[in-house]
């Protein structure tokens, strides 16, 4: 009988209503307590038990791959990221990797908005002022006023472009691979390099994948490029940005402001500087949150797994 380690957090609460069709396919189930994510040492604790698996963000590194193989025959991701994924390991041993391709584009992309808005309009912070008794009119802007930069032009950054263009702003794009030059005719994006965007733009939206050439691409030295009234936003992955150097940024006033969904260590650790800044949007890596994208990645992480061990749904 076929054995699937089950360790998706979004699904485990639901497993209830999965667990007829495994049944029905004959698929045992390893169902591990998962926080946020299970890691390395964690999954070498199963090497060998299992023949598929459903996972989220779970340290699937080399060295669990290796001691997972030959038996291991398909890795079916819930969601787009795969960063945390050995791709190159996965292939080289014969290990499927399946993921849901544009999962999550409208949640995170209107989640990107909603943190520029917040930012430009000021709401979070005159809440909190007259919550206070402070009676203050905080000055705001127009996002027609505003210019954005975002970086990593796939499925998000092109849906955030869509919309930030309905709102009438100045937008720069860069990517590492050629953009279709239809989007940019359409959208009146300008493609510039990394440095030119970092300079001329008030919003920075990080959408890239975390890939050897993103690791840490916001530092010290990117941030100094950016204007002082500029606003980080980071909805992609944690490590894309480092966060040291980007606390020292807020700290010295090089940028104004940052929000954040990811972060280099998650959870958040409770002893980090940004949950003592005023000027930082923080959440807990949930842009992704929409009940009907869910559902759908839910039921395609499932079809890619039985896909991938040669089973047919019927």
């Amino acid at each position: 009988m076929p054995t699937i380690l089950f360790s998706a957090p979004y699904m485990l609460p639901l497993l209830e209503r999965f667990r007829p069709i495994f049944e029905h396919h004959g698929l045992e189930l390893i169902t591990p307590e998962v926080h946020e994510r299970l890691e390395e040492a964690d999954l070498l604790k199963y090497a060998g038990q299992f023949d598929g698996a459903i996972c989220g963000d779970d340290r699937y590194t080399s060295l669990v791959l290796e001691n997972c193989a030959p038996r291991l025959k398909v890795i079916s991701k819930w969601g787009t990221g795969i960063d945390s994924i050995d791709a190159a390991a996965c292939a080289r041993l014969g290990i499927k990797l399946c993921r849901t391709v544009n999962a999550f584009t409208l949640p995170v992309a209107d989640t990107i908005m909603g943190y520029l808005l917040a930012f430009a309009r000021r709401q979070p912070w005159m809440d909190k002022a007259v919550k206070a008794g402070t009676w203050e009119k905080i000055p705001g802007r127009a996002l027609s006023e505003c210019s954005l930069g975002i970086i990593g032009l796939g499925n998000i950054g092109k849906a955030l472009t869509r919309r930030a263009r309905a709102f009438g702003m100045t937008i720069y794009g860069n990517d590492i691979v050629e953009i279709d030059h239809v989007f940019i005719a359409e959208t009146g994006i300008q493609m510039v390099s990394i440095e030119a965007l970092l300079s001329a733009s008030d919003f920075v939206s990080v959408n890239c994948d975390l890939n050897p050439t993103s690791h840490r691409l916001i530092n010290a030295q990117t941030l100094s490029l950016m204007r002082k009234q500029a606003v980080l936003i980071n909805t992609a992955r944690g490590p894309i940005v480092e966060e040291a150097a980007l606390v020292a940024a807020l700290n010295a006033g090089t940028i104004s402001g940052a929000a954040l969904d990811v972060f280099e260590s998650e959870p958040l650790p409770p002893d980090s500087p940004l949950l003592r800044m005023d000027n930082v949007l923080l959440a807990p890596h949930n842009a992704n949150s929409s009940p009907e994208a869910w559902e759908r990645v839910h039921w395609n992480t499932i079809k890619n797994l039985l896909e991938g061990l040669g089973i047919q749904d019927k």
